[in-house]
């Protein structure tokens, strides 16, 4: 019988998030990270959908509210698993206010499972104007309009 080599937990959880379904059910949300939208559409349509909590996990300093998706939503971003969906629109009531001054008007992203290279090549293979940046090496990496 061949034994499997040891696995240590945080390898588990990393390949336990990488593990995504290929499911037709899953919502592209490409089109919006175009950043021609405002983080009130952004947001206003997964919440529609009850594709996010209404609820933030979270409200940054700047006020960007990170919002999860809801159980069984499968929300991607150019080819990539979305982990956390963000945003901020001064003034909307569907946002809460941080502590500091916010980062924008209107600012939106999300929070995408894969490494800052490979989610700048497709977003520039796509011709999209978000940033992107680094969260966690190699695993985490915002797309980010504002």
């Amino acid at each position: 019988m061949k034994k499997w080599p040891a696995c240590t937990p945080t390898l588990l959880i990393v390949l336990s998030m990488l593990s995504v379904s290929n499911s037709s059910h899953a919502r592209a949300l490409d089109s919006h990270l175009d950043c021609s939208s405002s983080a009130h559409e952004f947001i206003a349509e997964l919440l529609d959908n009850h594709e996010i909590d209404p609820n933030p996990t979270r409200v940054e300093r700047n006020s960007v509210n990170a919002f999860r998706p809801t159980p069984g939503a499968k929300l991607t971003a150019f080819g990539f698993r979305v982990h956390t969906v963000l945003g901020y629109q001064r003034d909307d009531s569907q946002f809460k206010q941080g502590s500091g001054e916010p980062v924008a008007d209107s600012a939106y992203g999300v929070v995408v499972i894969g490494s800052a290279d490979a989610v700048e090549a497709r977003l520039r293979d796509a011709h999209s104007n978000a940033l992107v940046r680094q969260v966690v090496p190699l695993i985490l990496t915002v797309i980010f309009c504002q």
